[in-house]
C-alpha cells in the first residue's frame, strides 16, 4: 500500500473535496460549524496516530503528515481545531495512569474531541498556570492565553507547573465550570473561525484520576523542544492549494522547490534522534515558510483586485499563511526565522 492509497488519506481527500474546501471561505467568516467536527469524527482521522487496540489506526508518520496537508490545504480552521486532538491521544498512549482506560478509546474512535491548553509551558521560566496540591486533588490557577476549539471540544488537556517544578497534565471537561471561565472568542487576522479563547483559571480543582502526565519540567521541555524545530505539514498544504490558483507556466520552479524542501524536512522529521540536526531543521522550517508566502503571494497577484474580497480563496490562504508563521513559535524558531530572512535580504542571498 502506498501513502496515496492509504484508506485514511483517501478519507481525508474525500472530506476535503466534498465538504471542507467548498465551504472554506464561508467557514472563515462564520466559524467552524459543529457539522464539520462531526464529519471529522466519523472519518476516523481522529485516531490516525492512536493504538489499534483502542480503536485507532496507528498509521505511519507519512500518512499522518499527508492527511494534515490535505485538511490544512482545504480548510485551515477545521484542520487547526482537529489537530489539537492528536497530542492528547499520544499523551494517553504513553501513560499507564488510570485516565488512559477512561479516555483513550473514546478519543481514538472519534467519539470525543480533545483540545489542548499547554503551549504556555514554552514561556518558562514565566509560569502563566500554576498547580498545587489541594485536598488530594490538584488546584489550577492562572491564565491560559490561547485555547482553540471552545464550544467544539468535549474535553481539554490542561497543563501547569507545580510547586516542585513539575509539568502536570490533566484532562478537564471543555465547558465553563467553577474555577474555569473562557473569554469571549478572539477576533484574529486569520483563523478566527477556530473559536480561540483565553481561559481564566481561578482555583480549578481537578481530581487525581484525571492526571495524564506528571514529570520534571526540564524532562518535558527536553522532549518538547525538538517538535517545534520540524516543519509543520500544514505549511505544505497551504502552499500546494495556493499554487493551484496560479497558472502552471509560473509554478514549475516553485513546485520543484516545494517538493525538495518537503522531502528534506520529512526526512529529518523521521530521523531516529530528534535532537540532532537542530540548525538544519530550523533552517528548513524557515525556508518552507518563505516558499509558502511566495505561493500565497502568487495566488493573490493572480487573483488581482478580486483577491481582496473576503470570499476569494487567495486572500484567505494568505492570511492563513500568516497564522502559520507564528503558530507553535518559540524563541529559538523565531530567531532562526529572522536570521534566515536577514540573510536572504543581503546581496546574493536567495
Amino acid at each position: 500500500m502506498t501513502i496515496a492509497t492509504h484508506p485514511l488519506v483517501a478519507r481525508a481527500r474525500e472530506l476535503a473535496d466534498g465538504l471542507l474546501s467548498p465551504a472554506a471561505e464561508h467557514v472563515d467568516q462564520e466559524g467552524v460549524p459543529a457539522s464539520h467536527i462531526e464529519a471529522v469524527k466519523r472519518s476516523g482521522l481522529l485516531g490516525v496516530n492512536a493504538p489499534v487496540a483502542y480503536g485507532g489506526s496507528a498509521a505511519p508518520a507519512a500518512v499522518v503528515r499527508e492527511t494534515a496537508e490535505i485538511l490544512a490545504g482545504a480548510c485551515c480552521s477545521t484542520w487547526f481545531v482537529q489537530t489539537q486532538h492528536h497530542t492528547p491521544v499520544l499523551t494517553l498512549a504513553g501513560t499507564a495512569l488510570p485516565v488512559r482506560e477512561r479516555l483513550l478509546g473514546p478519543l481514538a474512535r472519534g467519539e470525543l474531541l480533545s483540545g489542548v491548553a499547554y503551549a504556555h509551558l514554552r514561556s518558562y521560566p514565566r509560569v502563566p498556570v500554576r498547580v498545587r496540591r489541594e485536598a488530594g486533588a490538584w488546584l489550577f490557577s492562572g491564565t491560559v492565553p490561547w485555547y482553540t476549539g471552545w464550544g467544539l471540544n468535549d474535553v481539554l488537556l490542561l497543563a501547569g507547573v507545580t510547586e516542585d517544578d513539575e509539568a502536570l497534565f490533566a484532562f478537564v471537561e471543555a465547558r465553563e465550570q467553577p474555577g474555569l471561565r473562557p473569554s469571549e472568542p478572539m477576533r484574529l487576522a486569520a483563523l478566527t473561525a477556530s473559536r480561540t479563547v483565553s481561559l481564566d483559571l481561578d482555583g480549578l480543582l481537578v481530581p487525581e484520576e484525571a492526571v495524564a502526565l506528571r514529570t520534571p519540567f526540564a524532562r518535558w521541555a527536553a522532549a518538547d523542544r525538538p517538535k517545534t524545530r520540524n516543519t509543520n505539514p500544514a505549511v505544505f498544504g497551504i502552499a500546494e492549494t495556493a499554487l493551484a490558483l496560479v497558472d502552471e507556466e509560473f509554478t514549475a520552479g516553485l513546485r520543484g522547490r516545494l517538493a525538495e524542501i518537503r522531502r528534506r524536512a520529512y526526512a529529518l522529521a523521521d530521523h531516529p534522534v530528534p535532537d540532532e540536526h537542530a540548525e538544519e531543521r530550523l533552517a528548513l522550517r524557515a525556508e518552507a515558510f518563505t516558499l509558502m508566502r511566495t505561493a500565497t503571494t502568487a495566488a493573490v497577484v493572480t487573483g488581482g483586485g478580486r483577491a481582496m474580497s473576503l470570499d476569494h480563496r487567495a486572500q484567505r490562504l494568505a492570511r492563513e499563511g500568516l497564522f502559520l508563521l507564528v503558530q507553535g513559535q518559540t524563541g529559538e524558531s523565531r530567531t532562526a526565522h529572522l536570521k534566515g530572512l536577514a540573510e536572504r535580504s543581503r546581496p546574493g542571498g536567495r
